[in-house]
Formats: structure tokens, C-alpha cells, sequence
């Protein structure tokens, strides 16, 4: 199983590219660029730079385009950088940032500009990146923007579209029609037929909702990158505590860094959030390194991936009402 989820380190910066972070959380100091890896001509930043860290898949239309779920299940979205493309990176709600593969910097004649940080779900590794001029999806534009490059193994898709820049957005994303739009928030209701499910921002800047799970309260953190969905073994305890009798199998967990770490399946209840009920769900149970990082040990916590999100019919993130808006088979 590969998940998505990731959060990065700020680059060490070369040359004039100066960025500006306003959720800096620590510092770190980063190595030079990984053995290996192609780098422009620029000078070395001195070891004693601090890092900032920050938490962090034919033409179509630009602000209107069908989409596609992967192999994987998750979502593509439509991107263009510096006016090409589009190329089609996964829709991760669970990412702090975006990012694409060695072969999109290759297209666009873009030499790494230094190295990065990247935490992932099962690790932390040393990555390269680029400045793109333009970087378009939806009605989000950003402008020099810089992307981390990961390894090429999300399932087909060209990178990752991130939270960055999503937060006055509307992503209203259908599932029986493939089809996604990322327009401004007007704070508009649910249309008729629709459910609503009020969401959190976590201290790490991630959307959560509260979940029920065979009577459980759980923090379920809205994560569209991720292929399955995840618990922590706070979460098993207490559902074994409800019935140990619950069968476990072998499973293990892909990040964004290649690291694997082992898990263990099983099925699950109904998932209930608010009014919505989601049938047919599982999970992996794993102590991932990104529970560490984001101090969710202690209460049931899962990532809610798009195993289970993807058995909705319509699905809408309302980043400005902090809202999802839901349409299920029921309601049409």
C-alpha cells in the first residue's frame, strides 16, 4: 500500500530564490544535494543556514476538466506549470505541499536549485528541487513556486497537488462522472440532497473530522492521497476492547520516501461521519512515523484515505466554511 502524506522541510536555499514561510515550525540544517543528483552550477549555502520546516499524483480546459481515478483509486487533477501541461498530479488533502516527478522537471528544462527535507508517512529523505514561474489548477494560480521531486511511483501520475494555496478554495470533486473542479469558496450552502460534515484544522494545518467507528470516537483526518486508509494502534486497542475476536492480517505501508513499514489489515465497522454513513470500509493498523510527529499516539486517530472516501458519490472540500458536502448513492 503507498500513502501519500508528507510534510517538507523548507530548501536550502541557492542563488537568489528567497521564500517566505509564515507556518516556520523548527529549524534544521541540510546536507548538499544527495550524491548523484544533477544540480545547477550555484554556490553551497554555509553549514551554519538554519532550515525551515513546514508541514507539508490532448489539451483540457484550465478551470473545468475531467479527471481520473489511478489504478490506486485516487484522484488526478488537471495542472499546468509555466503555461504547459496539464500534467496530472494526485489531489492529496493530506499533503502540506505539492510536488512532481524527475520526468516533469526533465519537460520543463528545469535543473535542480538545491535540496530539501521531505518527511513522509513511514520515514524522512534528502530530495531536490525546482522553481516553477506559473503553476495553475483550477482557479489557483501560485507564482514562483517550488516543488520538491519525489520518486516516480504514484501510480502513474505526474506529482502531487498539495494543501498550499487551497485555503479560500471549493474542490468539488464527482466520483461516478470523473470529473473535478477547484473554484474560490463564496461560502456557499450544500445544494439540496447534499449532507454536511463540519471539519477541523489540526495543529499541523491538516482537516479533520470527528469519525464513529463501532461506537468510537476518532480523529479522521481527510486525506485523498492516501491508497487505504490508516490507524493508529490507538484505535485497535479500542476496538479490540469492543471485540477481540477481529482478524488481523500481514499488510504493509509505502511512503512518500519508499520507506515500508509493516501494518496489519483488518475490516471495520460503518464508518460514521456526522450524518454519513460509509459501508464496506478497512483499515491498516501501523505505528507510522507521522503519528509521532503529529502527537496523535495517545487517541483513536486514522487517516481517512481514499478506499473509503472514494465509496461517496460527490464529494466537496470547502476549505473557507471548513465543511465537506456530501452527496451518497441514497440521495440521488
Amino acid at each position: 500500500m503507498r500513502m501519500g502524506w508528507w510534510r517538507i522541510a523548507a530548501p536550502a536555499l541557492l542563488g537568489a530564490l528567497a521564500l517566505s514561510l509564515a507556518n516556520a515550525a523548527g529549524a534544521e540544517v541540510l546536507p548538499e544535494v544527495a550524491p548523484g543528483l544533477p544540480v545547477a552550477p550555484v554556490a553551497t549555502p554555509a553549514p551554519e543556514e538554519p532550515l525551515e520546516e513546514v508541514s507539508v499524483t490532448a489539451l483540457e480546459p484550465r478551470y473545468v476538466a475531467p479527471t481520473l481515478r489511478d489504478r490506486l483509486g485516487r484522484i488526478w487533477a488537471p495542472v499546468y506549470l509555466n503555461g504547459k501541461g496539464p500534467y496530472r498530479l494526485v489531489l492529496d488533502t493530506g499533503a502540506s505541499h505539492s510536488a512532481v516527478i524527475a520526468d516533469v522537471a526533465a519537460d520543463l528544462g528545469l535543473p535542480p536549485g538545491g535540496a530539501m527535507l521531505l518527511h513522509g508517512v513511514t520515514g524522512s529523505a534528502t530530495v531536490p528541487f525546482v522553481t516553477v514561474d506559473t503553476f495553475v489548477v483550477g482557479d489557483m494560480e501560485a507564482h514562483a513556486k517550488w516543488l520538491p521531486i519525489v520518486p516516480d511511483a504514484l501510480g502513474g501520475a505526474d506529482g502531487v497537488l498539495g494543501m498550499e494555496g487551497l485555503s479560500d478554495k471549493r474542490i468539488f470533486i464527482d466520483f461516478m462522472h470523473d470529473k473535478i473542479t477547484i473554484i474560490h469558496s463564496h461560502m456557499a450552502r450544500a445544494p439540496t440532497g447534499y449532507s454536511t460534515i463540519p471539519l477541523q484544522r489540526s495543529a499541523n494545518g491538516l482537516l479533520m473530522a470527528t469519525a464513529y467507528i463501532d461506537g468510537i470516537r476518532v480523529k479522521a483526518i481527510i486525506d485523498t492521497g492516501g491508497q487505504s486508509s490508516v490507524a493508529n494502534a490507538a484505535l485497535l486497542s479500542a476496538l479490540q476492547a469492543r471485540r477481540r475476536s477481529r482478524q488481523l492480517h500481514p499488510d504493509s505501508i509505502t511512503g512518500a520516501t519508499d520507506d515500508v513499514q509493516p501494518g496489519q489489515w483488518m475490516p471495520i465497522p460503518n464508518v460514521s461521519l456526522g450524518p454519513v454513513t460509509i459501508l464496506g470500509g478497512s483499515i491498516t493498523v501501523s505505528n507510522l512515523d507521522i503519528f509521532e510527529r503529529w502527537q496523535m499516539t495517545k487517541d483513536p486517530t486514522m487517516l481517512l484515505g481514499i478506499d473509503t472516501l472514494g465509496l461517496l458519490d460527490v464529494l466537496v472540500i470547502d476549505y473557507r466554511r471548513l465543511e465537506l458536502q456530501v452527496m451518497t448513492r441514497h440521495n440521488n
